[in-house]
């Protein structure tokens, strides 16, 4: 069973990637930047595109308790850190720091998608969608050795 906030987020973010306007280097095309519907306040929340770390701000809004679209302050770092380092980045974004030649490239933009999934299932407790193992799992005969007293 999942959440709406997961439901929410997944939607938008499987229509961003359809749409072509998933840009991990966009503050309003960014995982996080989709998931709070194209604005950019949550860039405020931290000082560095990518940092997981609050600023002044962004610890004030974490200890009131806000919630935006469902997420935490922290959690959004944590959604942004986690698809721009599968995207292929260095973080926190900063021109020296290594990229992706084509940050939206669909390959790079999967990557990124699909770690982002699994961190949303993560953090609702809920079984990771994006994990296929599941479905190669087989039933193994184990011999049973019964014991004569």
């Amino acid at each position: 069973m999942t959440t709406k906030r997961f439901n929410t987020a997944i939607n938008k973010l499987y229509q961003a990637f359809h749409d072509n306007t998933l840009h991990p280097e966009c503050c309003k095309q960014c995982a996080v930047g989709n998931i709070l519907d194209h604005k950019e306040a949550w860039k405020h929340l931290s000082d560095h595109h990518g940092s997981t770390e609050l600023n002044y701000l962004g610890q004030v809004h974490q200890n009131l308790g806000r919630r935006f679209n469902g997420y935490t302050p922290m959690e959004l770092l944590q959604i942004e850190s986690t698809f721009l380092v599968a995207c292929g980045y260095t973080i926190p974004l900063h021109h020296k720091n290594s990229k992706p030649k084509n940050p939206t490239d669909k390959d790079v933009l999967f990557k990124g998608l699909s770690a982002v999934v699994s961190y949303l299932c993560k953090l609702d407790g809920i079984p990771d969608v994006m994990d296929c193992e599941a479905l190669f799992k087989y039933e193994t005969k184990k011999t049973v050795i019964s014991q004569v007293i």
